[in-house]
């Protein structure tokens, strides 16, 4: 028998790890005499309902054997937080494997921990790079991988990048992405949100924006003018934008209202994807997204000067604006006329990465 830690601490996560818990269920079902072991651990991380708590009832996903309940903070408050509650939680069960995912605070601290506790880390998504050592998310990835044994990686991209680094090919794994697992397997289990009526949506005649990267939205002055441009600049189309926290704190203190856009608070991950999957399109600075965006084939434009995940440049629907408001226009008339590029969907984004994820770990 394995024995495995599952790590997840914020809202991209759960997408992420959801896919394999099901396949370790799956697999355990199929090999009883090789069964697979997990604890998962919610870091704490994300605290809101919305942001954490509803994935566990929307994916599927059994409530976390352990919750280190770390909340808010600075990114050193809640590394430090989670690397103690994280090291007391191995003295209980000593795990043989530790398996990160993604890139948030929760990832780097906790393969940390399990580094010098002897236990071999995993990580999921291993590889990606943005180049940009301002956000917080790419000094997360650069630290995990440093130290990961095992890289689960979702393109040709992220292996050159890792091997670039020195890490050896036999410990890296192409699989393909298990966002895109989360994605697939719960289109027919979309929930139409409440806003769809009392807005009165209809499919193909909105956008969806989301923002939070700290050069969007913690200058006032800047998150002003963007909202204003994209504002003036949609044609007839309405913008629903759900806000994430850090964007309604200083949203709130710019007291305006913009006739575009439809404010609302964070959404469930089933109400979010019914938005995504019926909108015109969609504006982001989140990299996530950009991934549900291409394999659903609606139109996607990211807010940010470099992105970690180019295959959805490449071969996808996402175009990078950078963060200039003024670069965003031509982007928003090629939106709303229709002009926008056809996407493919990349290799191995085919919602099967978590079972050649959970058959690699039954043999390491």
């Amino acid at each position: 028998m394995k024995k495995i830690d599952i790590i997840a601490g914020a809202r991209p996560n759960f997408m992420k790890i959801g896919p394999i818990i099901h396949a370790i269920h799956s697999h355990n079902e199929s090999n009883p005499n090789e069964s697979i072991e997990y604890r998962l651990i919610h870091t704490g991380q994300h605290y809101d309902k919305k942001m954490s708590d509803d994935f566990f009832e929307q994916l599927n996903i059994p409530q976390p054997n352990i919750n280190l309940g770390v909340g808010s903070g600075t990114a050193a408050f809640q590394t430090a937080n989670i690397m103690m509650r994280y090291e007391e939680a191995i003295k209980e069960w000593k795990p043989q494997l530790c398996i990160v995912v993604g890139d948030v605070t929760s990832t780097m601290a906790c393969a940390i921990v399990a580094k010098k506790e002897w236990i071999k880390v995993a990580h999921v998504e291993g590889g990606i790079r943005s180049g940009d050592e301002k956000m917080p998310e790419e000094i997360n990835r650069m630290v995990t991988d440093s130290i990961t044994d095992y890289f689960f990686t979702t393109s040709t991209i992220a292996n050159e990048n890792l091997q670039a680094l020195g890490h050896s090919s036999d410990k890296i794994f192409y699989v393909g992405n298990t966002m895109i697992d989360s994605l697939l397997g719960n289109l027919n289990r979309l929930i139409e949100p409440a806003l769809w009526n009392e807005k009165q949506l209809a499919n193909k005649e909105y956008l969806v924006m989301t923002l939070h990267r700290p050069s969007n939205v913690d200058g006032m002055e800047s998150l002003r003018s963007l909202l204003d441009i994209i504002n003036q600049n949609v044609g007839n189309r309405r913008v629903v934008f759900p806000m994430h926290p850090r964007t309604q704190k200083m949203y709130d203190q710019l007291g305006m209202n913009f006739k575009n856009l439809i404010i609302t608070g964070p959404l469930s991950y089933l109400e979010f994807i019914y938005l995504i999957k019926n909108s015109a399109g969609v504006i982001t600075d989140s990299g996530g997204i950009t991934e549900e965006t291409t394999v659903l084939s609606i139109p996607c434009m990211t807010l940010r000067n470099s992105t970690e995940r180019p295959e959805t440049i490449t071969v996808g629907t996402n175009e990078l604006v950078g963060t200039n408001p003024e670069n965003i226009v031509p982007f928003l008339q090629k939106l709303t006329s229709g002009n926008w590029k056809i996407g493919g969907i990349p290799d191995k984004w085919d919602g099967a990465t978590a079972p050649r994820i959970v058959s690699i770990i039954s043999n390491l």
